[in-house]
C-alpha cells in the first residue's frame, strides 16, 4: 500500500486558539502547517484517488415519477422493482419486515432512526420477510437491546432483502402523500443505468397481480401456541370454553392466531385456496379471513371462497379478509392514494363512540356507498373518513380494515377478538 502525502495548510494562529486574548491587527502572526497522509490502495494510487473510511453512495432508488434518489446500501445487493409506500410506526420494524401483507412493496419508515434493537426471533410475524425493500435515513451503527441476536444489517442480508439508508425519506414521503404510492427501482448495479431502471419502474403495475398465492401456507396445519405470559394483557373475565376456528391464510400474521389462541380458541389454519366445502366438512364455530398483500380484485376465488361460507358460520375479517367480505356482499374496494400504514391510525367505534388508536396495513378499501342494505359501518378511520369496520348482524358476519393483534402495539382494539369469542358463542348457544 502506497502512501500519499496530502498537504493541507491550516493557517492556525496559537494565540487565538487557546487564548481568549485577540491579536493586535499590527502583530505579527505565526502560522503552522499540519501535514495528513491518508492511506492509498493500488487501484487508488493509479488514479490519484484517496481511500475513503467512510461508505459512499453506492445504490439507486429510481422512481417512476423520474425521480432518482442517491442512497448508501445494507442488507442484500441486486436490483428490485415494488411499490414504495411509507409506514409511520416509530417502534417495530422486525414485525413490519415480516408482515406478509407488505409482499411487492418498498416500505419507507418516516422514523429516521432504524436499527437500534437490532432483531430477535420472538418478534417474527411470518416465516420469512415478504417485503421487496426497506428505506429508512439513518441505519444504526450499533445495537442496545437485551433480546438482540444479530444486526439489522446481517438479518436482510441473509434473507436477501435489499435496503437502503441516507435517503431523504421526509421528501419521498411528502412525494407520496401528493402524488400518491409509487413504483421504483432499488439497485446496487452500477451497470444498469438510470434510463433502464426508470423503463423498469414504469413497465411494472402491483394492481391486478395475485401476490396471497406467493405468501399463503401450503397445507393445512394446528396452531396451538398463545401469548407469552409476559406479554400477555387483558386476561380477564375471558371465556373459558373452547371454540373450533378454521384461519383462511392469506398473509396471516402470527400474533392473530396467538391472540385467538389466548381466547380459548383451536386453530386449524388453511392455505388460500382451500375449499369451503372442506372448511364447513369440519363444523368449525367461526372461520377467520386473514389480512393479505394486495389488490382484493386480484382474487376473486377467495371472494367466492367467502361467498360460500357466509350465513353458515360467524365470520371475522381482518384487513384483507374485511375487503373480501366487502366484495362477497355485493361491495366494491378501490385503490387508495397511499393507503394506511403505521401504528398510530386514530379509528372511532360508530357503536360506542369510542377511539381506538390502531395499527393498519393496507393500500385498498371498501366503498361503503356500494353496501347492500344491512350492511352496517362500525368504525371509520379519522384521518380520512374511510370505512374501517363493517358488521352483517342477519348472517353473523364482522370485520376490521386494521389490524386488533397490533403487535408491537398499540393494543386498543383487542376487544376485537373478545367480540368475535361473543358471536361464535351465541351462535352456538342459539343452535
Amino acid at each position: 500500500m502506497s502512501i500519499k502525502a496530502m498537504d493541507f495548510s491550516l493557517r492556525i494562529n496559537p494565540s487565538i486558539c487557546f487564548t481568549q486574548n485577540l491579536p493586535k491587527p499590527s502583530s505579527k502572526l505565526r502560522f503552522l502547517t499540519v501535514r495528513c497522509s491518508l492511506p492509498l490502495t493500488s487501484d487508488d494510487a493509479a488514479t490519484g484517488l484517496a481511500e475513503r473510511p467512510w461508505k459512499v453512495a453506492d445504490a439507486r432508488l429510481v422512481l417512476e415519477d423520474g425521480s432518482i434518489w442517491k442512497a448508501k446500501s445494507f442488507g442484500a445487493s441486486g436490483t428490485q422493482v415494488g411499490e414504495v409506500v411509507f409506514n409511520t410506526s416509530l417502534t417495530g420494524y422486525q414485525e413490519i419486515l415480516t408482515d406478509p401483507s407488505y409482499a411487492g412493496q418498498f416500505v419507507l419508515m418516516t422514523n429516521p432512526h432504524i436499527g437500534n434493537t437490532g432483531v430477535n426471533f420472538d418478534d417474527e410475524e411470518s416465516r420469512q420477510c415478504f417485503l421487496a425493500g426497506l428505506v429508512i435515513r439513518s441505519l444504526s451503527i450499533t445495537t442496545s437491546n437485551w433480546r438482540c441476536v444479530e444486526t439489522l444489517g446481517d438479518y436482510l442480508a441473509e434473507r436477501n432483502i435489499m435496503g437502503i439508508y441516507d435517503v431523504d425519506t421526509r421528501a419521498i414521503t411528502r412525494r407520496l402523500r401528493q402524488d400518491g404510492s409509487l413504483i421504483g427501482v432499488l439497485s446496487t448495479e452500477q451497470s444498469r443505468s438510470d434510463e433502464v431502471l426508470l423503463e423498469m419502474s414504469r413497465s411494472w403495475d402491483i394492481v391486478g397481480i395475485d401476490l396471497i398465492s406467493g405468501v399463503t401456507c401450503n397445507a393445512p396445519y394446528e396452531w396451538v401456541d398463545k401469548t407469552k405470559s409476559d406479554w400477555d394483557f387483558n386476561s380477564n373475565g375471558r371465556d373459558q370454553e373452547t371454540y373450533r376456528v378454521v384461519a383462511y391464510d392469506f398473509g396471516i400474521k402470527h400474533n392473530i392466531l396467538r391472540r385467538l389462541a389466548s381466547y380459548g380458541c383451536k386453530i386449524t389454519v388453511v392455505p388460500s385456496t382451500w375449499p369451503a366445502a372442506e372448511t364447513l366438512k369440519v363444523k368449525p364455530d367461526g372461520v377467520l379471513f386473514s389480512n393479505g398483500p394486495g389488490d382484493p380484485s386480484a382474487v376473486p376465488y377467495a371472494v367466492e371462497t367467502v361467498k360460500e361460507i357466509l350465513g353458515k358460520v360467524p365470520v371475522f375479517g381482518i384487513c384483507m379478509g374485511h375487503q373480501l367480505l366487502g366484495q362477497a356482499l355485493g361491495g366494491k374496494t378501490f385503490k387508495m392514494k397511499f393507503g394506511h400504514h403505521g401504528g398510530n391510525h386514530p379509528v372511532c367505534n360508530l357503536r360506542n363512540g369510542r377511539v381506538e388508536i390502531s395499527a393498519q396495513n393496507h393500500n385498498y378499501a371498501v366503498d361503503p356507498a356500494s353496501l347492500p342494505e344491512g350492511v352496517e359501518v362500525t368504525h371509520v378511520n379519522l384521518n380520512d373518513g374511510s370505512c374501517a369496520g363493517l358488521a352483517y348482524p342477519a348472517l353473523n358476519v364482522m370485520s376490521l380494515q386494521y389490524h386488533p393483534e397490533a403487535s408491537p402495539g398499540p393494543h386498543d382494539s383487542d376487544c376485537a377478538f373478545r367480540e368475535f369469542i361473543g358471536l361464535m358463542k351465541s351462535t352456538k348457544q342459539a343452535a
